[in-house]
């Protein structure tokens, strides 16, 4: 069952606040951390709820053009009419559409940079649904870069760029390489307790939609937008070297 949401749809002045970008036929916004995008089965706060505060005089409100997990920050698309959505259809299913990640990882990968190539399946027992890396699966392709580790060398930032666009695709490609998401539930978990043997207190998930680069427009350069890190990641980002 879809766990409830954390934090309820923005108002008007927040939705606002977040447009990152904005023309004739796109919106970016900088979506926040803990709420789906739209209504899932189990109801509930949704990001969709607020997009009729960001229609800028047209008749209806834009729409999604792709997805973000519930938990996971920054751009996302918007199309202001359907002939946008169109055009980001046909820009997304053909991969053309570039995305850049910031992750905060638990560990350090075995390279500075390289490819992680594992296709994904999605795995349905009757507890709920999670992606599993399977021979027969669909392709899953994503390349990394180190950005960054701490002292201790306890965390890693990663800049990712998927070459695909599967469900979960980062936060599986992350584990398998034996560095885990902070912050991620299903596919990775800290080994460490508290003193008393408790379980370490639940984290927000530290990954972040940090860029997209769209090539909209034939006789333009693409549009590219950059989103900031959200607050619950900068302690981490910070310790491993980013200076923002």
């Amino acid at each position: 069952m879809p766990r409830p949401s954390g934090r309820p749809a923005p108002d008007a002045a927040e939705i606002e606040s977040r447009v990152l970008y904005k023309d004739s036929l796109i919106l970016v916004i900088d979506k926040p951390p803990g709420l789906p995008v739209h209504q899932g089965p189990g109801g509930g706060p949704n990001l969709e709820q607020s997009f009729v505060h960001l229609r800028y005089g047209l008749p209806r409100a834009p729409a999604l053009a792709h997805r973000l997990d519930r938990d996971t920050s920054g751009c996302l698309v918007l199309g202001r009419h359907p002939k946008a959505l169109a055009k980001l259809g046909k820009l997304f299913s053909g991969g053309r559409a570039e995305k850049t990640y910031w992750a905060v990882v638990r560990g350090r990968p075995p390279e500075d940079a390289g490819t992680i190539d594992m296709p994904l399946a999605k795995l349905t027992p009757k507890r709920g649904w999670r992606m599993v890396v399977s021979p027969q699966g669909q392709p899953a392709v994503t390349d990394y870069r180190l950005m960054g580790t701490s002292a201790d060398g306890a965390l890693s930032w990663l800049e990712l760029s998927p070459r695909t666009g599967r469900t979960h695709q980062i936060r599986v490609h992350c584990a398998e390489i034996g560095c885990p998401i902070v912050g991620e539930p299903i596919y990775g978990r800290p080994e460490t307790s508290s003193p008393e043997g408790a379980p370490e207190p639940e984290e927000v998930l530290h990954l972040l939609a940090r860029a997209i680069r769209l090539p909209l427009y034939p006789s333009r350069e693409p549009v590219e937008v950059t989103a900031a890190p959200p607050p619950h990641m900068l302690a981490a980002l910070r310790a491993c070297g980013y200076l923002g």
